[in-house]
């Protein structure tokens, strides 16, 4: 079972190269000359030096080197593309005397790598970038359930957990089990009350595994004087992003207008400055749907973003806080790839 779903999972990163090896051919994007729309808005997490490798880390498609960073900026430049703040595309494309097509750099979680590594190249490009932000995870209330549950995976051989059927016992003695264990963890949050299903992660790890789920937090995310050193570089702008990066498809309406509303006072108290822009936690369809929309909208929110795939184009002018995003994903780190997800051809194929 762990042994086919390591296969599945190889075979999906093959497909995913082997298309945007494709794309990368001029001849190919040159079939498709509309398909890259108004242009992109990129999709990071982690900017940091490669890391040791190991053949377990099922968190390596967020980090991606600053050296690839560097040559993302450089493709989108070479591109023709003009960098803008995020908030700045509704209007930007609702001018119409203005053709031009746009790029938007945007990095989710407040990750210290970001100042540390992302931040210096977008200084040395002149190119403006949005840091979504976690007040749970700046203030050290909510843990990182994704970094936590691979801390256990990585370190233990056997996993005692009940995944909602009883208590059950995973053996995570191979690199394929452990991301089988990984992934075990990773459905369970998605199908439970959120809150609970990472405090129950949380139990386990502190109280069989020994690994503290606050010290993953404090040794990656700014606290909240780092964000306001960061905030005073005039590039950068914070936006929101929950309090506790929870589904918000999955909550109430109260809870909901409270993650919204609470995370943009949390981040103006940060920055010094409101918030204008807002990404939704996962953000894929299961995550985003009509009435979150909405609501963000309705808070008063200049744009908004999923991490669905696409381009810049006259849906996002319809519907500025349901914005498509592009990931930058560290399993793909080279610049053709960049290319090719910027001639948009991915996408009209998908």
């Amino acid at each position: 079972m762990a042994a086919r779903a390591t296969a599945k999972r190889y075979l999906k990163y093959g497909i995913i190269r082997a298309g945007l090896e494709a794309v990368a051919l001029p001849g190919v994007r040159s079939l498709f000359p509309s398909a890259a729309g108004r242009g992109v808005i990129f999709t990071l997490h982690h900017v940091r030096p490669e890391q040791e490798t190991t053949r377990f880390s099922p968190n390596a498609l967020l980090s991606v080197t600053p050296e690839f960073l560097e040559q993302a900026v450089e493709a989108a430049l070479e591109s023709g593309l003009t960098p803008v703040h995020l908030h700045d595309l509704p209007a930007l494309l609702a001018e119409p005397g203005d053709q031009r097509c746009f790029v938007a750099f945007t990095l989710d979680d407040g990750y210290r790598n970001n100042a540390e590594f992302a931040a210096p190249v977008f200084r040395r490009h002149g190119v403006p970038y949005t840091i979504f932000i976690n007040p749970g995870f700046v203030e050290r209330t909510r843990s990182i359930w994704w970094e936590t549950a691979a801390a256990i995976a990585r370190k233990a051989d056997r996993i005692d957990f009940d995944f909602g059927d009883g208590p059950e016992t995973l053996r995570a003695t191979t690199t394929a089990r452990k991301f089988a264990a990984f992934e075990r963890f990773a459905a369970f949050v998605q199908s439970i009350d959120e809150d609970e299903a990472v405090q129950r992660i949380d139990d386990v790890a502190r109280q069989v595994h020994n690994i503290d789920p606050m010290a993953i937090v404090d040794s990656l995310v700014m606290d909240e004087e780092e964000l306001r050193r960061l905030a005073e570089d005039r590039l950068v702008h914070l936006g929101a992003h929950t309090m506790t990066h929870v589904n918000l498809r999955r909550v109430s309406d109260e809870r909901l207008n409270a993650e919204i509303e609470q995370s943009r006072a949390a981040v103006e108290a940060y920055a010094g400055r409101r918030p204008q822009s807002f990404a939704y936690p996962y953000g894929w369809t299961k995550a985003v749907g009509a009435r979150e929309v909405k609501a963000v909208a309705d808070a008063g929110f200049a744009a908004a973003v999923t991490t669905q795939p696409g381009v810049l184009n006259a849906a996002c002018l319809q519907n500025p806080t349901a914005m498509p995003r592009v990931s930058l994903n560290g399993h793909f780190q080279k610049k053709r790839y960049v290319e090719a997800l910027l001639s948009g051809v991915p996408f009209k194929l998908m």
